[in-house]
């Protein structure tokens, strides 16, 4: 296989230069999302050396994207989604611009920040199913799994880099000036995105408030493949997160060294991060589910290796192979979800994916606690790994369209085939709307979106 089949597909950035603009807004924001998630941290930490404040910023970030995430899907699949990403995007910015005014103003109370906090996630949980609907309205769809692939890595990278850069912005120049680098990275994610068309929904709308909820999760549990992609990765963060058990397991295993608990940390992002510019071959293979689930069980298999050894550089290989699993099957989801939603769900099954994408490694890392707890470390890790390999292993027999590996759109699956859309001009009676029988998008390779937002 040539080089430039095995590395990083960029097929995307050279045949869409309004996927190329786009991806630029939304690393350069990305960075910044994370340069404020570091800030915030510090300030909260610093104003009241108190872990219960600490721990209060997770749950004010977490606490949006689950109460508004659904109900902004069902708003999204009834709007333009271009004009509700430039709003939300205006919102986000404006809280930063906000965070940075009580960053150079100084001693202003920690409820303030989080309320801010919480109100810039808001406009995140609204924001982020809108621009789930882009890439595949934006590339073919032998391109759309490249597309997420870049999304993947440069915010990985943006992950690495953007805790290091707010490090050195915060010791030089203060919170404020972090802030405001972040309301200012929202202005390229505003000009990735302005010079797009009107995106409706394609085939009909959603039904207003919680009818159109309800059809969302009525889709998610009918439609076999896309119900097994997000069982897979609830099986994958639920049964097996390992990140709440590396400083016992550090303890227990190799004394305690702070050393060797940042390297179990790294060695799952250097593997996350060598997987994805190493994903040519996944995305040109179009197979996502066989892919999505072998990763899945890797990770699994990964992590009970990871609970018996007694090396530190044995475990940190295998910390290695499990990042990289668990970026592979990251990206062969979404691809899935992605191309097997019907554009006028697609709002909606973002929203839901991007909840259990928050809501698993949380309960996850919750499960491992109690786990150890009861037993040990090495146990909690070995029982995760295998109880996770078994759910793939039942997800996998279970649904036989994830194991065939059919490409999206082919009709292989019968759930799902009431979209729960109106169409234009209908009123408000559901009708089978904007999918074939099997739920799959009708319209492939259509060319205006963007890849997901900042």
């Amino acid at each position: 296989m040539s080089p430039g089949r095995t590395f990083l597909d960029v097929r995307p950035l050279r045949t869409s230069p309004v996927f190329r603009r786009l991806l630029i807004g939304r690393t350069v924001s990305t960075l910044g999302g994370f340069m404020t998630m570091v800030t915030v941290m510090y300030q909260v930490w610093d104003t009241t050396h108190s872990s219960v404040w600490s721990g209060a910023v997770g749950l004010a970030q977490a606490l949006p994207m689950v109460g508004v995430g659904l109900f902004a899907g069902a708003w999204v699949d009834r709007a333009d989604r271009r004009r509700v990403y430039l709003i939300a995007t205006v919102g986000q910015a404006l809280c930063s611009l906000l965070l940075a005014v009580q960053g150079f103003t100084g001693h202003v109370p920690v409820v303030p920040v989080l309320a801010l906090v919480a109100a810039q996630a808001s406009f995140g949980a609204v924001g982020g199913p809108a621009a789930g609907v882009f890439v595949p309205r934006l590339l073919p769809r032998d391109q759309v799994a490249a597309g997420l692939a870049l999304n993947q890595a440069t915010g990985q990278c943006m992950m690495l880099l953007g805790p290091a850069v707010a490090g050195v912005v915060l010791g030089w120049w203060g919170i404020g000036v972090c802030y405001l680098l972040d309301a200012l990275s929202f202005g390229l994610a505003f000009y990735g995105a302005f010079g797009l068309p009107a995106l409706p929904p394609e085939g009909g709308r959603s039904r207003p408030g919680l009818h159109g909820v309800l059809d969302g999760l009525r889709f998610l549990t009918g439609h076999r493949v896309v119900r097994g992609a997000l069982l897979t990765d609830l099986a994958a963060t639920v049964l097996a997160m390992p990140v709440s058990l590396f400083p016992l397991v550090n303890a227990e295993r190799f004394g305690g060294d702070p050393r060797t608990l940042g390297l179990f940390l790294s060695a799952l992002a250097v593997g996350g991060v060598t997987a994805t510019a190493l994903s040519g071959p996944v995305t040109r293979l179009a197979r996502p589910g066989p892919v999505m689930l072998c990763s899945s069980a890797l990770w699994g298999v990964s992590l009970a290796l990871f609970g018996l050894t007694t090396s530190a550089w044995a475990g940190l290989g295998v910390l290695v192979v499990a990042g990289a699993a668990d970026a592979v099957a990251v990206l062969s989801r979404t691809t899935i979800v992605q191309t097997r939603t019907p554009d006028v769900l697609l709002g909606r099954v973002t929203a839901a994916e991007t909840i259990v994408g928050q809501a698993g490694p949380h309960l996850g890392n919750l499960r491992g606690g109690l786990a150890a707890g009861w037993s040990s470390g090495a146990t909690a890790l070995v029982t995760g790994g295998l109880m996770c390999l078994l759910a793939v292993t039942a997800v996998a027999a279970a649904t036989p369209e994830l194991r065939g590996g059919a490409e999206a759109g082919d009709p292989q699956d019968t759930g799902a085939q009431d979209t729960g859309a109106e169409r234009p001009g209908s009123g408000a009676s559901p009708v089978a709307g904007a999918a074939d029988a099997d739920g799959s998008p009708g319209s492939p390779g259509s060319t205006t979106a963007a890849p997901a937002g900042p």
